[in-house]
């Protein structure tokens, strides 16, 4: 009786891991289908990349942009060159990012890391695997987990998926799993059900953030929703 027990809970958990394979992939299919590619994250570097996922914090991606525009017209977009400036001018270039003081504590502990550890060249950063660098970022003060893998993604072209809010309140709703589920469980059943994709991941992501913002916002527009249905 124990046997067959066992086996029936295989045979469920083996069609629920092709259920969710299957409508995890399917709605990045329908996602991208209906809003072709988002072109994420927008930057001309790696590290201007790496500047705008510490300074979006908390903020919106306009306020960033205009913080990096102060940035670009100064010249100072280079790991040297900011590493240069002092901590009260860099506060006041950033401040249309918000939390601007803060903010600049945030991304001189960055420029400090990657002086120290890889001599201010994102060449060198870009050598190391995930299983390194990730570690590494999230020793950085004020670099929380979603932050550590934009830098990763986005900025260094490594293939792990970004979870954040948004991801977060879709996927409980489709019944995936819980609200409260953890960081790194969400990461890992994406990738455990998406092909393992730089550009998968990136555009996967960003599709996410585009649906919640029209349709699946706090108070949800479900009638409408590309997705709807799919569980």
């Amino acid at each position: 009786m124990r046997q067959n027990y066992n086996f029936e809970r295989q045979r469920y958990s083996n069609k629920q891991k092709k259920r969710d394979e299957s409508n995890v992939f399917k709605i990045y299919q329908i996602l991208y289908k209906r809003y072709g590619s988002q072109h994420w994250w927008p930057g001309d570097t790696p590290f201007e990349v790496i500047v705008g996922a510490v300074l979006t914090q908390n903020t919106a991606w306009q306020n960033v942009e205009k913080a990096i525009g102060n940035l670009k017209r100064e010249n100072l977009l280079s790991v040297k060159k900011l590493a240069n400036v002092s901590l009260a001018k860099l506060s006041t270039l950033i401040r249309p990012s918000g939390y601007y003081n803060v903010k600049a504590k945030r991304l001189k502990a960055m420029l400090n890391f990657l002086t120290n550890e890889y001599d201010g060249d994102i060449s060198n950063v870009k050598k190391k695997n995930i299983r390194t660098l990730r570690p590494q970022l999230l020793s950085v003060d004020g670099v929380g987990e979603e932050t550590a893998d934009s830098i990763l993604l986005y900025g260094l072209s490594k293939p792990i998926f970004v979870v954040d809010t948004y991801t977060k309140r879709i996927f409980p709703r489709h019944g995936f799993f819980d609200v409260n589920t953890p960081y790194l469980n969400v990461q890992k059943f994406f990738m455990k059900n998406l092909p393992k994709s730089v550009k998968i991941y990136n555009e996967y992501h960003a599709l996410l953030v585009r649906l919640a913002k029209d349709y699946c916002r706090t108070k949800p527009n479900c009638r409408e929703c590309p997705i709807k249905g799919i569980k």
